[in-house]
């Protein structure tokens, strides 16, 4: 019991001692460290440590923001012929649509659809009995009349005619003269001739059928040349003149190759374009009229450069054109002149000689922004160009 007691006080004991110590409100170990931290005699205090996960570092510390590196071509300059093309049309050279000038019945007929004539051959003629007989009698009839006149010439001569019968012999034959020209006339209004070599493309009349004064009966086209038909924009009448060369690729697959032979200069109120005929060989008639085809004409040279289609973007104006690397780095934007869209590339004209185009990452800057350029391995400038060309096949 004794024992007992000795350890119930000794816990009583350390029980008022650790009260007595939470009461002071200092810690050992705190206290500990606040002395190891307060400065020695002679010492010279030292600042506290910053914290390193907090604390901002200043402007001169501070890293630079790295910059974006672009890949850039400097493409060799060649004169590139300027190419426009269009769509267009085949048309016959000549169109016409043949009539009759007198009503009949049709009793000649000799040409057929797609037969080829030649100028002045009979297309059509109506029938011409009584107009036959009354040019019959007007020949008689001048017959006469320069037989009256030859006569009253012999008499006048010798003195036994006097002067005014001889003045009405010679009227006499100069009327019949002209009803015989009218008659002659009458008679030529009952054919219808070729009016130019062509090709006759329709016939719609019959031989014996009866036909009004005015109605068709045949259409002939002139195709050689046949024309290519097509409109050009305000900004390519510029680069046009007469006399240029075209080529034609009908969409039979056929290559043609014709000149320019008239440009309007009147434009379409509509669509506020030019229309442009390019005359094409067709000595056998093979093109036909009414044809679909793309004229792709070759206009004045022109100094420019062939970029992959992958390098034309936007501006921040919304137009065409490409970014490219000034002196100082800085992007820059240059609007283009298409000169012409081949399979390999695009054809530009407006891009200064020095300029280094951004091939890759140009979607990713923009004008004004600085940044790092790498001259383009030659593999790269192949894979640009040979996606353009398989972006055409």
């Amino acid at each position: 019991m004794p024992k007992y007691r000795f350890h119930k006080l000794a816990a009583i004991v350390v029980l008022v001692g650790f009260a007595a110590w939470m009461a002071t409100g200092e810690f050992s170990s705190v206290g500990s460290a606040a002395a190891d931290n307060e400065p020695k005699a002679g010492e010279v205090e030292q600042p506290k440590a910053v914290d390193a996960g907090n604390a901002k570092p200043s402007a001169a510390e501070q890293p630079k923001a790295a910059l974006r590196t672009v890949a850039v071509i400097t493409p060799p300059r060649r004169t590139y012929a300027r190419a426009i093309r269009i769509s267009g049309l085949t048309e016959a050279d000549k169109r016409a649509v043949l009539a009759t000038r007198v009503d009949g019945i049709i009793d000649k007929l000799p040409v057929k659809q797609g037969q080829h004539v030649k100028t002045g051959d009979l297309v059509l003629m109506l029938a011409t009995e009584e107009k036959l007989s009354a040019l019959s009698n007007a020949k008689q009839l001048v017959a006469q009349r320069q037989a009256e006149l030859d006569a009253a010439s012999r008499l006048a001569k010798t003195g036994n005619l006097p002067k005014l019968q001889l003045d009405n012999a010679r009227s006499t034959l100069t009327l019949a003269q002209s009803m015989l020209e009218a008659m002659q006339a009458q008679l030529d209004r009952n054919e219808v001739r070729a009016p130019f070599d062509g090709v006759i493309d329709r016939v719609p009349v019959e031989l014996g059928s009866s036909v009004m004064q005015g109605g068709e009966v045949a259409t002939i086209l002139s195709l050689d040349p046949v024309i290519a038909r097509g409109e050009v924009s305000e900004r390519d009448l510029g680069y046009l003149k007469i006399g240029d060369k075209a080529n034609v690729r009908l969409v039979s697959g056929q290559n043609v190759e014709g000149t320019v032979r008239y440009i309007s200069r009147d434009a379409s109120s509509a669509t506020r374009t030019f229309r442009v005929e390019i005359a094409i060989p067709n000595p056998e008639g093979t093109i036909p009229a009414g044809m679909t085809a793309e004229i792709a004409l070759s206009a004045q040279p022109t100094d420019a450069v062939m970029l992959p289609r992958s390098v034309v973007t936007l501006g921040d104006k919304g137009d065409l054109g490409i970014r490219a690397v000034d002196k100082d780095d800085k992007v820059v934007f240059f609007p283009i002149d298409l000169v012409d869209d081949t399979p390999t590339g695009l054809v530009l004209g407006g891009i200064p000689a020095d300029a280094r185009i951004i091939v890759a990452g140009q979607e990713l800057v923009k004008e004004g922004e600085v940044v790092e350029p790498v001259e383009a391995d030659q593999a790269t400038i192949q894979k640009l160009l040979g996606e353009a060309t398989a972006g055409t096949q």
